[in-house]
């Protein structure tokens, strides 16, 4: 029996079911066509925040990060480069704080970047400050 899973678009945030055999098959998106996997993190507001949290059954990494913040600015680079290293096993997810101030409020952000793991709709996992590449692979691989 096929183990079917549901992501979101990281183009237009409908909701897609693929088989968890072709995940790594380039799938694509079945409303607007564009690669399920782009490997980039998305940017997300608090509604699409909360709308691929509730529709994606592969792991979620969120950074919480803002435009002003030093380290944060650091790690975007090493974030992005994650993203092309876990997908399709996860999806990487950048919210701006700044932007998203009731999602900071919600999850009790309290220095940023703050990573958040979830699976599931759930947290797992929880680190505050920069990593480099080595570390946010080897931190994301040991909690899932």
């Amino acid at each position: 029996m096929t183990s079917v899973v549901t992501l979101s678009c990281p183009s237009c945030l409908v909701t897609n079911r693929v088989a968890r055999e072709r995940l790594e098959a380039a799938p694509k998106c079945g409303r607007c066509g564009q690669a399920l996997f782009q490997g980039l993190p998305m940017a997300l507001d608090q509604a699409g925040f909360d709308r691929v949290l509730a529709n994606t059954e592969i792991p979620l990494v969120v950074d919480f990060w803002a435009q002003w913040c030093g380290p944060c600015k650091m790690m975007a680079p090493v974030f992005e480069r994650a993203a092309a290293e876990l997908e399709p096993g996860c999806r990487l997810v950048k919210v701006d704080t700044e932007a998203a101030p009731a999602l900071a409020q919600r999850y009790q952000i309290r220095s940023i970047p703050t990573l958040m793991l979830f699976s599931g709709g759930r947290e797992i996992a929880r680190q505050s400050g920069a990593m480099d590449f080595s570390t946010l692979i080897r931190w994301v691989r040991t909690h899932l």
